[in-house]
């Protein structure tokens, strides 16, 4: 059976607790996530996608519950061992791609390895050979705004995988995308997760693409069920 590469146990995440305000996004939520499976997380908006994604990235915390990421439990870690693990693990891929607009395709690419102490040489020959993995080999100099909205998001799915990441945790990333281009971004991350046997987490409110991934969550009540 494939490595589980990220392992979610009860967690519960409340914004406002103790005011009339008060919302409990998250009761209890777990999931299993295994080497080369793709996942769909489908919810209504504002039912807590992007806060349990971003938990499990390590870039909030839950009140309750934990959060493994390659056999590692992050309950009390410091975030000096979360940004480490979060830079070497995990790969985010969001609905607006982020690029940086000053840089090129490959620049922005290479710009995270070079963060995590990649040589130059190397990290252009592993933005290269991934802007040649989704068909962007000749665009490799164009800044964003030279780029198509398609072509802009498959280098922010690049981006999220330089560092070859374990896990690659992507929030509605087609959502800004028209169909036949979502089509095409798609397919370009279910290569990706094939050919480099990583895991993906996908939040959307596409229904026929969560239909092509190995499994469906619904996030329902603050609770993650089969879909």
């Amino acid at each position: 059976m494939s490595e589980i590469t990220l392992q979610l146990e009860g967690l519960t995440k409340t914004y406002l607790p103790g005011t009339p305000g008060e919302i409990q996004v998250l009761r209890g939520a777990d999931l299993t996530l295994r080497a080369g499976e793709v996942v769909a997380l489908v919810a209504p908006s504002g039912a807590g996608k992007s806060t349990l994604l971003q938990i499990a990235g390590l870039l909030d915390t839950a009140d309750g519950g934990r959060v493994c990421i390659g056999g590692q439990d992050m309950a009390g870690a410091g975030e000096r061992k979360r940004t480490a693990v979060r830079r070497q693990d995990v790969g985010f891929v969001y609905q607006f791609h982020h690029l940086l607009p000053e840089f090129t395709a490959l620049e922005n690419i290479v710009l995270p390895q070079l963060a995590d102490g990649v040589p130059q040489r190397q990290a252009e020959a592993r933005g290269a050979d991934l802007l040649a993995l989704v068909g962007l080999a000749g665009r490799a100099a164009h800044r964003p705004a030279a780029l198509s909205g398609g072509e802009q998001q498959r280098v922010a799915v690049c981006r999220a995988l330089a560092n070859r990441p374990r896990i690659l945790l992507a929030d509605e990333p087609t959502g800004n995308l028209d169909p036949a281009t979502s089509d095409q971004v798609f397919d370009v991350l279910l290569q990706l997760v094939a050919e480099t046997g990583l895991s993906a987490l996908i939040a959307t409110h596409n229904l026929e693409l969560a239909a092509r991934m190995n499994r469906v969550l619904r996030l329902e009540n603050g609770v993650l069920q089969d879909g």
